[in-house]
Order: C-alpha cells, then structure tokens, then sequence
C-alpha cells in the first residue's frame, strides 16, 4: 500500500472481505481455521471482514454457528470496528436480533439484505431497514436485485438514507450507472463496489469500499488493485485488473461459493466443501477455476 492510499474514515470503507466459511470433510465448521484465516486477511491488507454474508453460507448454519462465527470473526480481526456483520433473515425481527447479536459482541456495523422471503414493496423495505436499525449500528444497505428480487434502486436508497436507516450501499446490481445517479441523490450515502467484476468501474465512479469475495484467496493482490483503483492509478490498475478478471467474474455468477473455495485450496487456503443444496462445480467449472487460479499465481498475484 503507497502512503497515498485513502485514509479509511468508517468502519465500512475500505476493502472488507466476505469471508468463506472453512468447512470440514464431515461440513462442521472449522472454526480454528477461520479464525486464523481472518487473522491472515487482515494481515494481508484486508481493512476487515465480513462474516455471516452468503459467500459465508449463513443460511445453512445454525444459529448457534451462525453466532459463533460472529464472535470468533470478532476476536480474530482484534478491533469490532473491522468487522461488519451479515444479518440477513426472512424476518425483520429476526434481522434485528442478529443485529443486537453483532452489537453485543462487538462489532462495527451490519449488512442487510431487503426483505427476501418475498416481493417487498417500498413501505415494507423502508419499515425492515427502519427496524434493524433500532440495535444502534449502522446499517449498510446490500442491492442484490436478482437472488432478492427487491432492487434497492438509486431512489429508495436515497429514502432509506434520509430515513436515518443506513450509512452505505453494497451494490450489486452490475450496473455502474447507478454509481452517478446515487451520488446526485444522496451524495452522503457512501457507496461500496458490492461485486469484484466492477470493481475498478464503481472506484473510479466514487467508491469508498469494496466488499470483496476474491481476496479470500488473493488478498495481497486484491489489496493493491483496490488501493490504484480508488487512487486512479490506472497504471497500476488496469493492468492487474484485467489479470484477475477471469477470476472476479466468479463472485456474480450462481456457483461463486465453491469456485473461490476451489482458489483458496489452489492457494493454500482452507476452503472445503460447501453445505447442500450447493454441489461442487461441475468437472468443466472446476477446470475453469483451476486454469485461471494457477495463471494468476504463477504470475505471483497472491
């Protein structure tokens, strides 16, 4: 990192990963080794963590796993601040209580998904984020309009934020058009790349953070284009970016969870299996993953 990299001056700016869950050959969770995987982000230039988002499997763990994957998320990054909690549920309540759950054990802010058991229209999006924002940390908004189908658009984002409901948006849209037409609306709502393959896009359009999947494998690497790309050293940014591209698409494709679990193995990372409904990639997805994870380490990214 050059002494010119941005100065992080919220707990959610700045490149925070969306940790992978280490899983075991019997899929208990490793909780050891995501302790000292955390510990090795953060080590590796990652600003913070966070646990419990869908590249985190939270929907198959139980809620005594899911708690614990809080605390130990917490104590391993060695500052609450770091770490930003998924709270994601089919219930506002539910939403809320995972969020007092963060609070409690420390952590500096949540990320939450609109409501996504169903349709939600806009009364019903702005009454579950008014709620979760009731535990007393601050909220980042995630846009994920294709898994949710709720798009959080420039509009009610900018509603949510005069609402006093969140402080951020991980968007996820792919559309980096957006990036303008929320700054003109909330220019106040900070937002964060929420997908690897428009990184460089939304950084360039504003970008304040990155919540990053690929760095579980490729944290140094993805530290340094993060850091040129907010920088505009395209110089730097370009190059590299279009090195890890063929790995970055992965983050939005379905199979995302097992094709940077596959790197982090390549990497030397503990990865593992993933919990069902999810198989593993096909035998042709697999190659994939594995071609464009060799090529980058053989180039050195790491």
């Amino acid at each position: 990192m050059t002494s010119s990299a941005p100065r992080r001056l919220r707990p959610w700016h700045g490149i925070l990963v969306a940790t992978a869950l280490p899983l075991r050959s019997d899929l208990s969770v490793d909780f050891t080794s995501y302790a000292q995987h955390v510990r090795w982000l953060i080590d590796s230039g990652s600003d913070g963590v966070v646990p419990n988002g869908s590249l985190g499997e939270y929907q198959t763990l139980s809620d005594e796993e899911r708690a614990r994957v809080v605390t130990t998320a917490v104590e391993a990054a060695g500052d609450g601040e770091r770490v930003m909690v998924g709270v994601a549920a089919y219930g506002s309540t539910e939403s809320r209580r995972w969020a007092e759950q963060a609070a409690d054990a420390g952590a500096g802010s949540v990320l939450l998904l609109p409501p996504n058991a169903y349709r939600a229209d806009e009364r019903s999006v702005r009454a579950h984020y008014a709620e979760v924002a009731k535990a007393g940390l601050p909220v980042v908004a995630y846009n994920n309009p294709y898994d949710t189908k709720v798009d959080l658009t420039p509009a009610l984002l900018a509603q949510l934020y005069a609402d006093g409901s969140i402080v951020a948006v991980k968007e996820f849209s792919g559309d980096v058009r957006r990036a303008y037409e929320i700054a003109e609306l909330a220019p106040e709502l900070d937002l964060l790349a929420g997908a690897d393959d428009v990184l460089l896009e939304l950084a360039l359009a504003g970008a304040v953070g990155w919540i990053a999947g690929y760095p579980n494998a490729l944290p140094a690497a993805c530290a340094q284009l993060y850091h040129a790309a907010v920088e505009g050293d395209l110089t730097t940014a370009l190059p590299l970016y279009r090195a890890l591209h063929p790995l970055l698409r992965w983050d939005s494709k379905t199979e995302f969870i097992q094709a940077i679990k596959v790197s982090m193995d390549l990497a030397g990372r503990p990865g593992g299996p993933v919990r069902p409904p999810r198989q593993p990639l096909t035998a042709d997805q697999e190659a994939v993953v594995r071609a464009a994870t060799e090529k980058a380490l053989a180039e050195g990214h790491k």
